[in-house]
This record gives structure tokens, sequence and C-alpha cells, in this order.
């Protein structure tokens, strides 16, 4: 007799670690924060732009820098089978966007505003607020040179954490200077760590030669006393880079932004120069950046084009939904009434009236898989919704829809769908 083998069940397949899900229960807070978003930056004539997740490796090597920490151990990239092109999943949005300007002579008839909102893809431990794939608004102000897009950057910002309900958040304010002016800065700071390299960690001593700079963002707090003691950038500004930063300041404190100048904060990228910031909000009892930018003067010539200035900055959105989650702002995605029908002509009825609602701008669930009345009130319940709206035959017959309150107490009552939609708003409000 053969024995009958049964199949092995296949183990259920995961997402792959550091790539998550939006689950419907956290878009409410995820739509609510890029309508917001996508509302200020129209405000202040910024645009929107879409580049390709995937560009060239050399795109980000020749801008971000061949020895920064993206593109030695963090970037997804790889040899497309095809043709044999090196490609890379972008780890941020600017030189995408630069590349794109370039290619399309976006600069021809004058500077450009823009932003995109996207992935990004970056191959480090994940952790919270910080993922493999995560999302981005990114904004550059492409060919401008002085600091008063700096400056408004900042102010549309400090609009939007003021729209989203957001305390808390500190901006942070730096100079970085000019090419020439960091090459004096980045042999003091060999000199200044090399002197005392035992003390260095490993990620320190690795970058001594290649990217000092980068050991002032450490957060190791056994360098800490030797990054307070090393020589600071702002002190070796000319004359420029100097007046750049201080008008820089005289806006935003004509804009009332508060702001603190933090001499040890710099950006992860090699295309940055003068203005650097960053804003900080308290999140889970630590502070963590939200959004950081900055200018970056010389990228279009670095990356083949006409020279041109610019100025942007990246808005990690996982974040901003955290810090927003703490302090409970956003709405959910619950709608404004939930309709409940049974019997001949009813669910005709209740689609008609569901959709005049519509018409007037509200959100509304038909219920569908049939049940009881009272099943389906119960769905009605946990909907979330402020009203029901019922169909029975009774109201087919008559052409009328039953309203009941479902959060406070009050009378059901019936309306024609004229009438419902006339009164829905005062409804809503009882």
């Amino acid at each position: 007799m053969t024995q009958m083998v049964m199949p092995t069940a296949s183990p259920a397949l995961q997402a792959v670690k550091g790539m998550n899900d939006l689950l419907p229960d956290e878009a409410g807070t995820w739509e609510f924060f890029e309508d917001t978003v996508r509302g200020v930056f129209r405000q202040y004539g910024y645009r929107l732009i879409r580049t390709p997740i995937v560009e060239p490796t050399a795109l980000f090597v020749r801008s971000i820098g061949e020895v920064t920490d993206i593109v030695e151990k963090e970037m997804y990239s790889f040899v497309d089978s095809m043709n044999g092109d090196a490609l890379t999943l972008r780890p941020e949005a600017t030189a995408g966007i630069v590349r794109a300007a370039i290619e399309h002579n976006l600069l021809y008839n004058g500077p450009q505003r823009v932003w995109t909102i996207g992935p990004m893809f970056r191959h480090e431990r994940p952790q919270k607020g910080r993922y493999r794939q995560f999302y981005q608004f990114d904004v550059e102000a492409l060919g401008f040179e002085g600091p008063d897009v700096d400056a408004e950057q900042i102010v549309m910002l400090a609009r939007l954490w003021q729209k989203l309900g957001l305390d808390g958040v500190e901006l942070q304010l730096n100079s970085i200077g000019d090419a020439v002016e960091r090459r004096i800065h980045r042999e003091q700071l060999i000199r200044h760590f090399g002197a005392s390299e035992d003390a260095l960690d490993a990620d320190a001593r690795r970058r001594l030669h290649t990217n000092p700079l980068r050991i002032l963002d450490s957060k190791n707090p056994a360098m800490q006393k030797l990054i307070g003691d090393a020589p600071r950038l702002l002190d070796l500004l000319g004359d420029a880079s100097r007046a750049h930063f201080d008008g820089l300041q005289s806006l935003l404190k004509d804009a009332g932004i508060a702001y603190a100048v933090n001499p040890r904060l710099v950006r992860g990228m090699d295309y940055y120069n003068r203005t650097v910031f960053e804003f900080v909000a308290p999140i889970g009892g630590a502070p963590l950046t939200i959004t950081g930018g900055g200018r970056y003067d010389g990228l279009f010539a670095q990356l083949g084009g006409k020279p041109a200035p610019a100025t942007g900055f990246g808005m990690g959105i996982e974040r901003v939904i955290l810090a927003l989650q703490e302090r409970g702002s956003g709405p959910g995605t619950t709608p404004d009434a939930y309709v409940i029908h049974a019997g001949a002509g009813a669910a005709g009825l209740a689609n008609r009236a569901a959709e005049a609602l519509r018409d007037a701008g509200y959100a509304v669930v038909v219920h569908a898989g049939g049940g009881s009345f009272k099943s389906q009130m119960k769905k009605a319940d946990g909907s979330g919704a402020r009203l029901a709206l019922i169909v029975g035959e009774d109201e087919a017959a008559a052409g009328e829809i039953s309203i009941k309150p479902l959060r406070e107490p009050g009378e059901q009552r019936r309306l024609s769908i004229a009438a419902l939609r006339e009164q829905f708003a005062a409804l809503l409000q009882h």
C-alpha cells in the first residue's frame, strides 16, 4: 500500500526587514499630514516634480561623495541584467532632481521652486523612525543665490509645524562655509583628531583622512569632549560666507523664528555648503531629526551642468508621523456616515443617498455583504461614523432615509435625500 505524503505548507511570506506596510488604521494620519504639507508648499509657490526611484549609480557617487557612509555601505545597487548598467535605488532625492533640471534645462527661463514625495532606500540597521525603505518630502529651490530663500524654506517649515499642531520642534542652524574654508577646516580637524587617534572609535578612525567633518556628527559619548574641543568652521568663515549666514539669521529673527546655532551640525552628503539646518523633535523621549537640509551651490557643476546655486531640504515622513501620533494629532479615517439597508428597493435608495452626500464632499460607507439590521448596526457603530443612515422597506416605499446618531443621544428622524443633503452638516454637529 502506497503511503500518502501530505504536502508541506510553505511558510507565509513576510515583508523585507525594514520595509514596512502602511495599514488602513494608520492611513488617516498619513493623509492628513501629506495633504497639509502639499497645501503649505502651494502657498509658497513650490510645484511638484517626480523623478525615477532608480538612477545611475554614478549620480550618487558623484553627488553624495565616494567616501560617505551612504555610498560606501548603505546604497541598494545592482547591475541591470539587460544592458549591464550600474543602477541604484535612490538613497535621497536631491541628486535626481538636479539631474532632471540639467537634463531638461529647467532653469532656462529662470529659477524654480519644486517639491517631490516618494520612497528612498538605504541599507542600514532598522530602528525607530529609520527604515530601509522610507518616505520623504523633498523641497528644492533651484537657481536662487541669497539667504532669503534659505530663510523662506525654514519659515515655510515653521508654518507647517504650526498647522500640524507639532509642538516642541527646535531649529538648529550652522554654516559650513565654502570649499576653501572647508579645506582649511579639514586640515585642522585631521591634526586635532590625529593627535588623539587612540581616543577615536572605529568609525572616526576610518573617517579621519577621508571625511573628518563627519566625526563631528558622532554620538559616541566617549568622544564628546574631544569633539567639543575641535576647531570650529564658524571661526574660519570668509566675508561672503559670513555675510550669507548673518543675513539668514537676520531674516529668521525678523520672522520671529527661534533657533540655536550649533557649530557641530554637519550634513552627511558632500554637496552641501554654507547654510545647513535641522529641525529636531522629541520622539519617544529622545530628540530626533525630522527635517534636514541646506545649501548646495556646487552640485549643478559637479553633475556636469551649468553652475547654479540651490538650497533645499528632506523631510522624513515616518518620523513626523511618529511625532504626530505621540501628540494625538491628525484625524482618523472614520466616515461621516454609515448606510445600512435591507429589503426590497432599499439598496438603490441607499446608494443614491450616499452618492448625494459624496457629491457634497462627505465620506459615506454603504454596507456590503448583507446581514440583519442588528449586525449591520454593529458595523456602523464600529466604523466610527457619527451617523447611521437606515433604509428599510418602509423608507424605500416613502423615498426617505432614517438618520440615527451613533456617538451621542438624539432622536431618530426621516428625511428625503434632498433634505438630508441640505441638513447634513447640521446633523453632524448634534
